[in-house]
């Protein structure tokens, strides 16, 4: 039986909101929905100059400078086609080469229904033919341009991978499988921009495709045993299981579905459908697209435990695993809940995870509407993907960090730079108007206050926003055309605005019923017809979770940060703390077109200006801050600049660092190995090698005296291993609980004549016999103490 609004306001009159910025979804969100919504269509929303329009057009201008046909390059190749264009650099040239196709077709898709290009909707149909024609060389359906290393080193076509898999030989070391680097994740990136063309404009061959490609993975799973299945999915999937799932949606055949709910990874899903967060130390965006999978499959089969997973994980990574800028993890992996202010480093909130997120949030609402799902998406879209984007460049990063002085590092765009998220990034920056209205019944949803106009089909109605919101408080909406006039429509009020928002029509209060977050006005509408929103954007402070004594500042929706100084410049200062205990009141706007402050008198080791976060793609910035009271500050200064010397005292010393057991760094430093595994301790990552294994991997060096410096945990069981140097052994280590309780470091003086005339060597750690290696926690390459 169909439900409407008034079945919704009914519902969630008597539940209590908590006023934390994202707190509460869980316990407000029943399994049973009184009302769905869905956004107006992407091709009826068109944005208003703004700083989100900027950013489409510069994305748009970035899609159409790439070649389809170097994209291919590998998909013909390995068909036993000739290649149209040589291939790209970077990852594309790497085992996962054929990722950013997936992410190219779903962004052509999004730029088309945001902006009308058809150059974009030609190119999406092109590659299309081309992946089709691949196809068609082959009978088993399989389509593909991943990669493997053979034994020699050498990349050669990855779809023998899969014949090895369906014989039940599966070798992964936590990041590649089989030699292949993450190849499901890669496959389901090419299912997903498939599928995306297939829906938006109908292309019948786009469908065929995936359905080629889905009975080919179909036969290689079904191949395996249950606890096969669990070994290769120990390597990270993406969101096959949600593509599955879509591919049963869209043609109603039940073996899709089959396939859907047999790609789950039982130690990781099976906490999150228990109610129970254990996703401390695992890689976060391998994760969030298996959540998604699992909120599809809810809304496909109407099974209760998926669709609760998909809730409990959205609570506790909003509330438990964010920072500020609505971020999360801390050099890819999830660390434990309410630890923010411990891990405040150079390596934070990877952009693919909240590109995931916001998916994942789009979908728990359309469920049921819940303003608090949207105090968190405008938090995440405005503070951490647009600063993804350098709007100068088009280029894109990977992490934005949250340590003071960090400047952020974009991909260059003629640089061939294709990593994760600059696929994520192009479709993120391709479609900013998919989420600022939705309709629900006769009800039309305002979760975004994002300069644009709409057309509303279904009630014959036009619309136009207007504001400069969130640098400015009001926010003008007018009913430019209204057919079928009587609808409510229901504006977002953030919990941060307190009651405090003003509403009026036509410039007159009128009556306003509040439920779940929204100012809901309903009325016989018509032309001219002008809503006008006032929120109160008033300075706050925000504290880490972990601790009340680390805090940002934020103004509304919009984190404010200090400049520290162009990012082309070394930062040497300190790290800046706030000392006092009325701290905002010391901030003094300044003359400006959007929100700047002076914060006199209150930050040491002296005043700073605090302008937008997201908009310092060119500088350097503080986010969060020490705070201290008078006495306390003088009681601490001294411990705090003694720890801020040692770390910049480290931090200046330092050649290169290997962070070990994590994918991108491996990546970087050309890791091999053999019987050699990730570890994660304590919010650590590491890596050892058992007897028989080791494992190597490059780093820089520089003339004159070094020194190699190794983290272990202080409580190992007993174990030696050596480290070589270039196949020269420089120290023998034997752990066996030195430092109880804690990690410590271990410094190795490197004979200068090991790295005389050389700029990289390899460091091979190897365990002695029947016995293991580490766990390493890191290691650096230091220029010795003078």
């Amino acid at each position: 039986m169909k439900a409407n609004r008034r079945d919704w306001m009914a519902g969630v009159a008597a539940l209590a909101l908590c006023s934390l910025p994202f707190k509460g979804f869980a316990a407000v969100i029943a399994p049973m929905f009184p009302i769905k919504a869905r956004p107006l269509p992407l091709t009826d929303v068109r944005l208003k100059p703004s700083d989100y329009a900027t950013a489409v057009q510069v994305n748009l201008d970035y899609l159409l400078s790439l070649s389809p046909d170097r994209l291919l390059h590998n998909f013909r190749l390995y068909a036993g086609l000739q290649p149209k264009a040589p291939i790209y650099g970077g990852w594309e040239s790497d085992t996962i080469s054929g990722h950013i196709l997936g992410h190219y077709m779903t962004s052509l898709v999004l730029a088309w229904q945001q902006t009308g290009s058809q150059e974009c909707r030609a190119r999406a149909d092109y590659i299309v033919a081309e992946l089709a024609e691949c196809q068609a060389q082959r009978s088993d359906g399989y389509v593909g341009g991943l990669g493997r290393k053979n034994k020699e080193g050498k990349i050669v076509n990855g779809r023998e991978i899969f014949d090895e898999i369906m014989q039940g030989q599966i070798k992964s070391g936590g990041f590649d499988l089989n030699g292949s680097w993450a190849p499901l994740y890669t496959v389901h990136k090419w299912f997903a921009g498939l599928l995306d063309i297939h829906k938006a404009w109908g292309n019948p061959t786009a469908l065929k495709v995936v359905v080629g490609l889905g009975g080919y993975f179909e036969k290689v799973f079904s191949s395996l045993s249950d606890a096969q299945m669990q070994e290769m999915l120990a390597c990270e999937y993406g969101g096959l299981n949600e593509s599955f799932a879509e591919l049963y949606g869209r043609t109603g055949e039940p073996r899709w579905i089959a396939v859907a709910e047999r790609l789950y990874d039982r130690k990781v899903l099976d906490p999150l459908v228990a109610q129970d967060d254990k996703l401390a130390n695992f890689h976060a965006n391998t994760q969030i697209p298996k959540v998604i999978g699992l909120a599809r499959i809810h809304e496909l089969t109407g099974k209760e435990a998926p669709g609760r997973a998909a809730r409990f994980f959205f609570d506790r990574v909003t509330n438990h695993h964010s920072y500020v800028i609505g971020g999360n993890a801390d050099r890819e992996y999830f660390f434990e809940p309410d630890q923010i202010a411990r891990h405040l480093t150079e390596s934070t909130c990877e952009h693919c995870n909240t590109y995931n997120m916001l998916k994942l949030t789009r979908t728990l609402f359309s469920w049921q509407p819940d303003a608090t799902l949207f105090d968190y998406y405008e938090r995440a879209h405005l503070n951490h993907v647009m600063s993804a984007q350098n709007p100068a460049t088009g280029g894109f990063t990977y992490m934005t960090p949250m340590m003071s002085g960090t400047a952020r590092g974009y991909s260059e765009p003629g640089g061939e730079e294709f990593w994760c998220c600059v696929g994520s990034g192009m479709e993120s920056h391709a479609k900013h108007g998919e989420s600022i209205f939705w309709e629900g019944d006769d009800t039309l949803f305002v979760n975004l206050y994002i300069p644009s106009s709409a057309r509303w089909e279904e009630k014959g109605v036009n619309l136009s926003l207007d504001t400069q919101y969130p640098f400015k408080s009001d926010i003008r909406i007018a009913i430019d055309q209204a057919r079928q006039s009587a609808f409510a429509m229901a504006l977002r009020i953030p919990a941060w605005a307190r009651g405090r928002e003003q509403v009026t029509v036509n410039g007159s209060a009128v009556p306003v019923t509040t439920a779940n977050g929204y100012a809901m006005i309903e009325r016989r509408w018509k032309k001219g017809d002008v809503v006008a929103l006032n929120l109160p954007l008033d300075l706050r402070l925000e504290p880490a979770q972990g601790s009340t004594d680390v805090v940002a500042v934020v103004r509304g929706p919009l984190v404010m940060a200090a400049d520290l100084g162009p990012a082309e410049k070394d930062w040497v200062g300190v790290e800046p703390a706030m000392v006092g205990e009325n701290l905002l009141a010391s901030f003094v706007p300044q003359v400006s077109d959007r929100p700047r402050f002076l914060a006199k008198g209150v930050i040491r080791p002296g005043d700073m200006t605090f302008v937008p976060f997201y908009s310092q793609y060119d500088r350097r910035s503080a986010v969060y801050f020490k705070r201290f009271s008078e006495a306390g500050w003088k009681k601490e200064e001294a411990a705090f600049l003694a720890e801020q010397a040692r770390q910049k005292d480290l931090a200046e010393r330092s050649i290169d660092i290997m962070h070990l057991g994590e994918m991108q760094p491996e990546r970087d430093h050309d890791l091999t190995s053999e019987i050699s595994y990730p570890v994660s301790y304590r919010g650590r990552n590491g890596r050892d090698a058992r007897s028989g294994g080791f494992f190597d991997f490059s780093m820089k060096v520089q003339p004159g005296p070094l020194t190699l410096q190794a983290t272990y945990w202080g409580d190992e069981r007993p174990r030696a291993f050596d480290i070589l140097l270039d196949g020269q052994k420089i120290a023998t280590q034997r752990l066996a609980h030195e430092a109880p309780g804690t990690f410590f470091d271990v410094d190795y003086a490197i004979p200068e004549s090991l790295t005389k005339g050389k700029s990289k060597v390899r460091i091979r750690v190897v365990p002695h016999d029947r016995t293991t290696a580490g766990p390493v926690f890191g290691m650096r390459i230091l220029k010795a103490r003078k």
